[in-house]
């Protein structure tokens, strides 16, 4: 038995010495979030620090006013909402979907909202509690029942078709009853994962915290708790001087390039998050730091000019023109048709075009389950009807 043993360890050893070979050096020194929760001090999405420890949410306001009041309109600091704040149920006040002899409605009034099922003989109703997502594409709903336990609505909003369909990857073509047809029961570790991402000290010790948590994600999410700073702002306020001391927040901009694009990928999915999902497909599309880190640009040293902070202020609203990332291509590329590139500049020019190098080097990807088109961001040279590069 001893022996065997041994056997299949110097076999799965080998397999996984293959597995490393396999794999492309640039993204051999990437990490998974979970390997990044285990050693870091602060991750985005730990949930080893208590809720005292951190500030209230408007607190940050006071010093960093002008910060606060473009990262309040981002995306990610509306990336959960309580359902009573949803502009987009208060402006579809009752909207449906149908599959198979199962309808859906979800209604908004002055009751609230609430989510409503019927297969023709029972019908099933609850009051949504939480809409997740800020609806440029969709919104995803939550909600409890008698038992206490959180449950996913199988429908989701989509911007289009303006209308309700099965939320990603929870379509069924043929319900078994009214139970499966109206939802899915979200198991403590996925509660763990989506309200970390989509809120601000939701979690604490593994258990979820709905009263005292801010709904999306604020500036404690990537900046790590904040009691300690502000309370060493405000005594050196009080003292005259200017150094809060070891209270410091943590500044994501520190980060070598590797990790700071993981450091997004710990809700956008970093390379080893997506590998080891199995996930595949138009749907990692999704994950822009995955398909980042897939891109032959990325190369065995990561560059500070490729990540994601580089095109992305997190502070700001998403910018959605093309050209409008043209001056971070150009920090590596020359601009010149016959230029040689230089060490400061690697990268070749381009000999189409000279602008709006996004729009063909970053294609947009149809996500079917999504309703909608992504942003490719594995960089590449793109070539009419290639298959979807994995």
């Amino acid at each position: 038995m001893g022996h065997k043993l041994s056997l299949v360890h110097v076999c799965l050893s080998a397999a996984y010495a293959v597995l490393f070979l396999l794999v492309p050096s640039s993204t051999r020194a990437q990490l998974s979030t979970d390997e990044h929760l285990s050693q870091e001090p602060f991750w985005p999405t730990e949930t080893s620090s208590p809720r005292e420890s951190y500030a209230p949410a408007a607190t940050c306001q006071s010093c960093h006013s002008k910060i606060w009041a473009t990262q309040k309109i981002t995306p990610m600091a509306n990336a959960a909402e309580p359902i009573n704040e949803s502009g987009i149920l208060h402006s579809h006040s009752k909207t449906n979907f149908s599959v198979s002899h199962f309808h859906y409605e979800i209604k908004t009034g002055s009751a609230g909202t609430r989510y409503v099922v019927t297969d023709g003989q029972q019908t099933m109703d609850y009051p949504l509690l939480w809409a997740f997502g800020v609806g440029r594409v969709g919104q995803s709903y939550l909600f409890k029942k008698e038992d206490g336990n959180i449950y996913e609505a199988r429908v989701s909003f989509f911007e289009v078709p303006n209308s309700l369909g099965f939320t990603p990857g929870r379509a069924l073509d043929a319900p078994r009853n009214l139970d499966e047809a109206m939802d899915r029961r979200v198991g403590t570790a996925e509660i763990r994962k989506c309200f970390s991402c989509h809120t601000t000290a939701a979690i604490f010790n593994g258990l979820l915290d709905e009263k005292s948590m801010m709904p999306g994600v604020r500036c404690q999410a990537c900046h790590g708790p904040g009691a300690k700073h502000v309370s060493a702002m405000q005594a050196a306020q009080v003292a005259g001087t200017s150094d809060p001391g070891a209270a410091s927040m943590f500044n994501p901009e520190s980060l070598q390039p590797a990790d700071s694009v993981d450091f997004c990928g710990a809700c956008h999915g970093t390379y080893w998050d997506v590998q080891l999902s199995r996930m595949s497909g138009p749907a990692t599309a999704r994950s822009q730091p995955y398909r980042l880190e897939s891109s032959k640009c990325w190369g065995a040293k990561p560059d500070a000019r490729l990540t994601c902070i580089a095109c992305h202020d997190p502070h700001l609203p998403l910018e959605t023109e093309s050209a409008s990332y043209d001056h971070a291509c150009l920090s590596c590329h020359v601009n010149t048709v016959g230029a040689k590139p230089t060490a400061d500049h690697p990268g070749a020019a381009c000999p189409t075009a000279t602008k709006d190098c996004a729009s063909c080097h970053m294609p947009k990807v149809f996500v079917p389950e999504m309703h909608a088109d992504f942003t490719d961001h594995r960089i590449r040279i793109t070539k009419k009807g290639e298959p979807y590069p994995e």
